[in-house]
């Protein structure tokens, strides 16, 4: 497989420098009394800029969870390093129940590429998952494939001949379009970009051919005719996006989606992440939140602390063995 380009390394240590003091030394110390938490405003660390998927998620979340305490959730965007650089913040925050993080599906792939400063699973408490979506499989129409089956006949029969593009080398597009690859035996061309909009714009014009991207923004297209959606990356077909097949359909076992989920700090009293997990369980079964979400492709998504751990190792475990396969690198 080639690689037109590489991204550089993404460095924690200067940032994490300039973090207060208090935020680099984590007290295992858990508040008086778990069940007068909270007593303040809860702080939301999401690791990436304002008006993405994540922060939006959050921003939807936060209100309900402080109309349910009685404490105002203040989002704090910290972006860098693809997340990580949020994610050590809490890692590192004292398990008092007044820093949470709202993160995304970067947080397992970021883990399968990089040596991170902590341990993903055993560093951090899960709380729960909150939303998943699926990649829409998404075709320029030069390509003459009206469905998935014709376009793996295509992609089979011409190896090398069609490019894919990504939002950057490692990214959860990336790897999810990898794990299609291999899973599949097609030898298509890696493009990454910075990012889904530089992506996006050269699939509509043709210079590459096919991109797994996010369904609010492909739809839009499709509906166009722009482009051509040939199937969705969930285990099944998504309720929000119509009737387009699951890959899974014809490349049985595969499955890679975008999410959205809640962690604390390690040590957070049990009875804290209780109380988070089934307000945030509340909060994603109001008409209002579920209509917000599925309005932006996703579906809500709500399970036990230890079934959103088994998840997250599961998809650290996939994305490092397409990585390990596919002899990716970052640098």
């Amino acid at each position: 497989m080639k690689v037109i380009q590489q991204r550089p390394v993404l460095a924690l240590a200067a940032a994490l420098a300039m973090l207060p003091s208090g935020a680099l030394a984590q007290d295992a110390r858990p508040p008086q009394s778990s069940n007068a938490w909270p007593t303040k405003a809860v702080r939301a660390i999401v690791p990436f800029a304002p008006g993405g998927g994540t922060d939006v998620m959050a921003r939807i979340l936060a209100p309900k969870l402080a109309e349910e305490f009685g404490q105002q959730f203040v989002i704090d965007n910290r972006t860098g390093a693809g997340g990580a650089i949020g994610n050590e913040i809490v890692v590192r925050a004292p398990p008092d129940g007044y820093t949470i993080l709202i993160g995304a599906s970067s947080y397992a792939s970021n883990a399968a590429l990089y040596k991170l400063p902590y341990d993903p699973i055993k560093g951090i408490t899960a709380v729960t998952l909150l939303a998943r979506g699926p990649f829409v499989v998404t075709v320029h129409p030069s390509v003459k494939a009206n469905n998935l089956k014709e376009f793996l006949d295509v992609a089979r029969a011409k190896p090398g001949a069609l490019t894919f593009g990504s939002s950057g080398t490692g990214s959860v597009p990336h790897l999810a379009t990898e794990l299609f690859r291999q899973m599949a035996k097609l030898d298509l061309v890696h493009a990454p970009y910075k990012g889904d909009a530089p992506a996006i714009t050269d699939l509509l014009g043709g210079h590459i051919q096919v991109y797994f991207g996010g369904g609010l923004v492909m739809a839009s297209h499709i509906n166009a005719g722009k482009l051509r959606g040939i199937a969705v990356t969930t285990e099944k077909r998504s309720s929000v996006m119509g009737d387009l097949p699951a890959l899974a359909e014809m490349v049985p076992g595969y499955s890679s989606t975008t999410w959205f989920g809640l962690w604390v700090p390690r040590n957070t009293p049990k009875a804290i992440v209780d109380r988070l997990n089934q307000a945030a369980g509340r909060a994603l079964k109001i008409p209002e939140v579920q209509e917000r979400l599925r309005a932006n492709a996703y579906e809500p998504g709500h399970n036990s602390p230890a079934e959103f751990d088994r998840f997250i190792a599961e998809e650290i475990a996939r994305y490092t063995q397409v990585v390990k396969n596919g002899n990716i690198k970052v640098e």
